[in-house]
């Protein structure tokens, strides 16, 4: 499902993911309001969330879809004027999100990572903007960040590490000498270690730590 409240840029995003087979655009919504209620009636997977709209902002949105429809992964949409907003859209349960001037490619990879149950941290800009939202709060959550990490192993940290860097599940296992298939084994126990609910949350956990 696609929330935006400007219908060139619904058309857009529309245009680029049904060129994907393997995705259909159930719905579209113009404002946070309209986004609950089609997310709940057509049972998105994934849904593509601005931050700026009318009604009722994406922020909002997103706590209630969080609450009303859980399964449901929301990728938010944003600029790079928004960063305060996206951290906080990260730390309440998004899946990641998107540049609103990304490569048609990497949106569609975004939504397939987002079914799929994974979060979507660009390697590109996306990562440039949690690295600067994670320095602007380092000061005040670092201390905290680094007692959390310390339940993990050594060898779970290297991987929390690279997650902070953006890295895909395979590019992480080539650096580190592992099958991919390890590397979302220990991205599966460093989630429930960290209680973070996804990889995003992980990856700025391990910025403010100093990983």
């Amino acid at each position: 499902m696609i929330a935006d409240d400007e219908p060139l840029i619904r058309a857009g995003i529309r245009m680029i993911l049904t060129s994907d087979p393997a995705i259909e655009v159930a719905a579209e919504a113009a404002n946070g309001r309209e986004a609950i209620e089609a997310a709940r009636a057509h049972g998105a997977d994934v849904v593509l969330l601005d931050i700026q709209m009318p009604v009722m902002d994406g922020l909002t949105a997103l706590a209630e879809l969080r609450r009303s429809t859980p399964a449901a992964r929301v990728i938010i949409l944003t600029t790079f004027g928004e960063r305060e907003n996206v951290l906080r859209a990260l730390e309440h349960g998004g899946a990641g999100f998107l540049l609103k001037d990304t490569a048609p490619a990497e949106l569609i990879a975004a939504v397939r990572a987002a079914a799929a149950g994974d979060a979507y941290l660009s390697p590109g800009a996306t990562r440039h903007v949690v690295d600067q939202l994670a320095t602007g709060r380092a000061a005040a959550r670092g201390e905290e960040a680094r007692r959390r990490v310390e339940v993990l192993s050594a060898r779970e940290r290297d991987v929390l590490a690279l997650l902070g860097e953006g890295l895909s599940n395979a590019d992480a296992g080539k650096r580190l000498h592992m099958s991919e298939a390890t590397v979302k084994t220990y991205v599966s126990r460093i989630l429930a270690k960290l209680e973070c609910e996804n990889r995003v949350q992980a990856a700025l956990l391990a910025r403010d730590a100093g990983l």
